[in-house]
């Protein structure tokens, strides 16, 4: 009776021993997790960042088409402002871009100049694509605090 007793006793002990990882089992899972951290964090971030240029973008050409809606820029406009609203990216919630008009080429011929500068402290503030640019011609550029530019179209398309 007592065998049969130590021998149940005995294979609870090894059946509990089985069901838990082994330290080598557990790092295994662990770096399997960080080598898929290490990829979907950037990635994320990439995308995130590409959302951002994207409503950038997207509010530089809302600003333009009203302000050629109303004639572009005109002679003792100088200090015009965009309404609420188009003033910042995205147009609700917290700023991640303050949008600027600037007059451009010449203020009789109604030139313009829409500046989107990254807010400082929010989450683009140190993004390479630094402060996008659109004046009345179409033209787009990007102005960035580094020597190196980003290059053309990286930061105005959405592939």
């Amino acid at each position: 009776m007592r065998a049969c007793t130590e021998r149940a006793a005995g294979a609870a002990v090894a059946r509990r021993r089985t069901s838990a990882f082994s330290l080598l089992e557990l790092v295994i899972a662990l770096a399997i997790v960080a080598l898929m951290a290490a990829y979907a964090v950037p990635t994320y971030v990439r995308h995130t960042a590409r959302g951002h240029w994207i409503a950038v973008v997207t509010a530089l050409y809302q600003a333009a088409q009203l302000l050629e809606a109303n004639g572009g820029l005109r002679a003792g406009k100088r200090g015009e402002s965009l309404p609420a609203g188009l003033d910042q990216s995205p147009s609700q919630g917290g700023a991640v871009y303050r949008l600027h008009v600037l007059p451009g080429g010449g203020l009789l011929t109604g030139g313009y100049v829409i500046e989107a500068e990254p807010v400082a402290s929010g989450p683009m503030g140190d993004d390479a694509c630094g402060v996008f640019v659109l004046d009345s011609t179409g033209r787009r550029s990007n102005r960035t605090a580094a020597m190196q530019a980003p290059r053309d179209g990286d930061c105005w398309s959405a592939r």
